[in-house]
Order: structure tokens, then sequence, then C-alpha cells
């Protein structure tokens, strides 16, 4: 497959475990995808689920490219196993529960890789409650200019909403039990060239995953991912910023 192709394919990977309950809307919206821009393979990475998971894929097969389901060490050694069966030009991640903004949303990023071919695209994230209502546009918004060094003020573009071209992408560090995708999209930025802003929303994201219900052990992984990347004083500074943003946000 050429590196970025005059119609790029997207391989879109969902990982799942005991996803029943918010799974067959991300089924959905990938297939709204397909049906309006058919270079896209669907990869599910299931860790071996034990409720009707695999029952609701095997419902919407002919949309499942490939769909592996076993045991795994955690949800970055999942997505390694996604990385490592994708074999679209661009990669992304959408969660169980996570849709695409619009129907066409992946036919829009593909007009812009076509012309620019850069290495990352990215945009706005929405937040969606469990039954996909619109809450609001995500807190920290994308800048209009996104280095490796963005990310010393937080990570300010959510993972879902960040496509990378497959011959960019490196493994998870799996040392890192909640926020190895922060330290996996500085890794990328690093080696980037061209980083290319939609200016669209592309991601309808619920608000209710692993790192969102353990924000401090979040945030104390993401100290030493900034120290390793940023330096020491810089990370302590910005620290101080989060942890009084974190107290304020929680006494509301």
């Amino acid at each position: 497959m050429p590196e970025t192709s005059s119609h790029p394919t997207f391989s879109v990977i969902t990982i799942t475990y005991n996803a029943g309950k918010t799974l067959e809307s991300t089924i959905r919206s990938v297939a709204e995808q397909i049906s309006n821009y058919p270079q896209i393979e669907y990869i599910i990475v299931d860790g071996a689920s034990k409720d009707n998971t695999l029952l609701i894929a095997e419902q919407y097969k002919k949309y499942i490219t490939k769909m592996l389901s076993e045991p795994d060490k955690g949800l970055y050694d999942a997505m390694n196993k996604g990385i490592d069966l994708a074999t679209g030009d661009y990669l992304c991640f959408l969660n169980a529960g996570d849709t695409f903004y619009r129907p066409d949303t992946l036919k829009q990023i593909a007009r812009r890789a076509t012309e620019d071919s850069p290495d990352i695209i990215y945009g706005e994230t929405a937040i969606v409650d469990s039954t996909g209502k619109f809450l609001h546009l995500r807190r920290l918004r994308a800048p209009e200019m996104l280095t490796w060094k963005s990310f010393k003020k937080g990570m300010l573009v959510c993972h879902q909403a960040f496509f990378v071209k497959r011959t960019q992408v490196e493994h998870y560090n799996t040392k890192y039990r909640y926020s190895a995708d922060f330290d996996w999209s500085i890794r990328v930025m690093k080696k980037a060239k061209a980083i290319y802003n939609t200016h669209l929303t592309l991601i309808n994201y619920l608000d209710e995953g692993l790192t969102t219900n353990n924000r401090f052990d979040s945030l104390w992984e993401r100290f030493h991912i900034m120290a390793h990347h940023y330096g020491i004083l810089s990370t302590v500074g910005y620290h101080i910023i989060f942890i009084s943003r974190l107290l304020f946000l929680r006494s509301k």
C-alpha cells in the first residue's frame, strides 16, 4: 500500500472489554463513515469479554474487517495489538461509546490528507452523555498550531481526534497504565514533519473512560511523562496549575 494514496485509507481501531452497553453506537457510526467513504478498515480488539460484546460485533460483522478476542495485559497492550493489525494509511482509535461527529467525518479528513499528506491530522472533540446528547465542547481546546511542545499545557487534543500516519506510529509504552496515550502522542509528534489542523469537530466523546475515572493516578503518570519529555522544572510549574484546576473542578 502506498504511504498516502489519492484515496487514503483509514484503520479505525476499537478496544473492547465487556462493552455490550456502548459498542453498538460506535459500530453504527463507523458503518456511516463506510457508506460515505469505503476506504476504511475497522478493527475490534477485544479482551475476551464475558458479556454480550461479541454477540453485538457478530451482528455487524460485515462492517468489521478484523476481529481479535483474547486476554490481554491491559488497555494499551490491546491498542498495540490493534496497531499490529492495521494496514491503513492513517490510524485512529475510537472507544466503545464514542462516535464520529458527522457521518462524513473521515471523508472530510481524507480530502485534507490527499491535499497535504500530513503526518498527523487533528481537530476538536464534543463531549456527549450516555444517550449521545451533546453536552459541550471539550474544555481543553485544540491549538491553532500543534507541536510536541504543546502538550506542556496538558493533552490539548483528545486522543480520538488525533489521526496519525501508520508509517509514523509507534507502540504504546505499557508501563503507563492510564496515560500511555499522552506519552505516545508526544512521541509521534516529535517525529512528525507536518501536522494539520482540520478546524473541524471530529469526535463525540463519551466522558466515562479509564482516565476520567482515575484522574489523580493519571495525573501522577503524566507528571513522569512530562518530566521525561520537557524537564523537571517546567513540569513542576505546570503541575501546580493542573492540580489547582483539578481541585477547583472537584469542588464545584
